[in-house]
């Protein structure tokens, strides 16, 4: 049996939602597809889940193939996925017989277009508006943003793959703590004018992914974010980030507050993560 093919049993067979193969996927010509690492919060996995849970948008869950080189084959795991997609990042979304979908913001555009009637517009009409939450977004979610940055704290494959170096890691923490801060700023003045929406006065997409991706610096309570055996790990780096200095000074009780709000007001509560609950 090989690597894959044994993550997929564990994922079929453990408590939860079900997990269909890449291969699987790729076959299928109906339905929206997205990949998961099960039993982790893979944050932009994660993201696109609790988008797609606000636009009332059913998802197939699939296995996303790991890093690495298969110990049965010695093949790289994330071949197939290449080949598909011409890129390996978690996650690939796929639709109908559309094409693969790997870019955030290219995932948003295609939830608001197949959501469902009288789901919340989480990209505004108003070009005002909706140039507050691309840039709100970017800064999380982008090249240099704080997810970004966040990966770079540690050596690992993942912060090797996007350009970890000591530099990057000592430089990590404040680029981190500017992110953080300009959120508390935000919501402080939204506050001010009685929206507890980073944008307007309605939910958007920044919300969503800002209250999502502050997971890896604010971990929630175990009835908002589940412990498994996948993520057990994963959760704790993140407690660890939320003590970093410049991080924790960054961090406020709106910042908190607003990450709560939207993650038990508008997403999946508690978490369906699949994997092996503890």
């Amino acid at each position: 049996m090989t690597d894959n093919e044994r993550n997929l049993n564990t994922a079929s067979t453990s408590l939860g939602p079900k997990f269909i193969s890449l291969d699987e996927a790729a076959a299928m010509t109906s339905g929206t597809r997205v990949t998961f690492a099960p039993g982790m919060p893979a944050l932009f996995s994660e993201s696109l889940k609790n988008i797609c849970f606000v636009k009332g948008v059913p998802l197939i869950r699939v296995v996303h193939p790991h890093m690495g080189f298969d110990k049965a084959t010695g093949k790289d795991r994330q071949a197939s996925l290449y080949e598909l997609t011409s890129q390996t990042g978690l996650p690939t979304m796929f639709h109908n017989q559309e094409r693969p979908r790997n870019v955030w913001t290219e995932q948003l555009a295609l939830a608001e277009r197949i959501g469902a009637a009288g789901t919340p517009a989480l990209v505004p009409d108003d070009m005002k508006l909706r140039a507050e939450v691309f840039g709100l977004c970017a800064v999380v979610l982008s090249e240099d943003g704080m997810i970004w940055n966040m990966r770079n704290l540690i050596d690992t494959p993942l912060g090797r793959k996007y350009g970890y170096s000591e530099e990057a890691c000592a430089a990590a923490p404040a680029k981190i703590a500017a992110v953080s801060s300009l959120i508390d700023r935000r919501l402080e003045t939204q506050e001010k004018r009685g929206s507890h929406y980073l944008v307007g006065d309605a939910l958007t997409a920044a919300d969503v992914y800002w209250a999502t991706m502050s997971i890896s610096i604010l971990p929630p309570p175990l009835e908002i974010m589940p412990l498994t055996r996948q993520n057990e790990r994963g959760l704790k780096y993140f407690a660890r980030n939320s003590k970093i200095p410049a991080i924790a000074e960054a961090l406020s009780k709106r910042i908190e507050d607003h990450q709560r709000y939207i993650l038990t007001t508008y997403c999946e509560t508690p978490a369906v993560l699949g994997g092996d609950p503890l």
